[in-house]
């Protein structure tokens, strides 16, 4: 009688963990899910992150709570994500600087990019413009951009959103490629950054597109081109650096949907299904176009291997231009 009890036992605890998968996947979600961007309200993250947000909150009939968690050039809000349980309710949506940058650049980043999340897709990519104060800098185009920027070498400032991101990064690599050599101003918020480009305190700068939209409509700024292998729908006047006669200067953001290392199969397959299922969807599509965001999904192992290879791209560049990393 004991040897068959236990047997009955040892048969309904295997029979529960067989169907524990299914049962996660119809029961998910049950409550509230978070939405960690680890970047100040009003970004370019920020900005992608609400829209997405707003379309997986409908998918999954749940509701769907964007939570700003910036510090640290994003490691704070994605080493929090990390840490968090792995069980569907917390998940991030973090860019380029804190999945692949920081790992070169933060010598005690507390979190490895590369096995602490499961992927799940990309969101959207972002070029990079090279933009300036009219007044400050009268130029018209890249090239003369390089003339102007020759004439007073270190004496250029150009503004990024912090010190490896992918505008700072798109800076350096510019020096690179033209000989020049300009003074980087990194900015904790893209708010100030747009204030003192218009001033012309810090004249130039690499920026994306959501963080300087209005000043770019008023004609404030003035675009001088995409770091992108083509040129931007929301600007399709402004020529690529390659179109300017600079080779190789490819930059651009990218923005992608991630969970904590461990959270289920089938949690993580329905999350992937219904991001692909959004990011189809043709308003959803206009909707990141008009914020300057080129929309995109690509399978998990897509998404993993784009974090790698960042990883390498960009530990390679600020190793050869010695930025530091403390």
């Amino acid at each position: 009688m004991l040897f068959r009890s236990l047997a009955i036992a040892l048969w309904t605890l295997t029979a529960l963990v067989m169907h524990r998968g299914p049962a996660v996947a119809d029961d998910y979600p049950a409550r509230p899910i978070t939405l960690v961007v680890p970047f100040p309200a009003g970004g370019a993250s920020d900005a992608v992150t609400r829209i997405l947000a707003d379309k997986l909150a409908e998918a999954l009939r749940a509701t769907v709570v964007v939570e700003n968690k910036s510090g640290a050039g994003g490691n704070i809000g994605t080493h929090g994500v990390a840490r968090a349980a792995p069980d569907g309710y917390t998940l991030l949506l973090s860019s380029s600087g804190p999945l692949a940058v920081n790992k070169t650049l933060s010598a005690d980043l507390p979190y490895d990019p590369e096995t602490a999340f499961e992927p799940i897709s990309l969101i959207a990519t972002m070029p990079n413009i090279l933009v300036v104060n009219p007044i400050k800098i009268p130029v018209s185009n890249a090239k003369e951009f390089v003339a102007f920027a020759k004439a007073r070498p270190g004496e250029i400032s150009y503004s990024s959103i912090g010190n490896g991101s992918s505008q700072h990064l798109a800076g350096v690599l510019f020096e690179r490629r033209t000989g020049t050599r300009l003074l980087h101003v990194p900015y904790r918020a893209a708010g100030q950054l747009a204030l003192d480009l218009v001033s012309g305190d810090v004249p130039a700068s690499f920026q994306l597109i959501p963080n300087i939209a209005s000043q770019l409509q008023s004609g404030q700024v003035k675009p001088l081109a995409v770091t992108s292998k083509q040129r931007s729908k929301v600007l399709p006047d402004v020529p690529t650096m390659a179109e300017a006669g600079i080779s190789d200067m490819d930059s651009f953001a990218w923005f992608g949907l991630l969970v904590p290392k461990g959270t289920p199969k089938p949690i993580v397959d329905r999350l992937h299904g219904e991001v692909v299922r959004i990011m189809s969807d043709p308003a959803v599509q206009k909707r990141m176009i008009d914020i300057g965001a080129d929309p995109i999904s690509t399978s998990q192992a897509e998404f993993k291997a784009l974090i790698s290879s960042e990883v390498i791209k960009w530990r390679n560049l600020i190793k050869e231009a010695g930025i530091s990393t403390n």
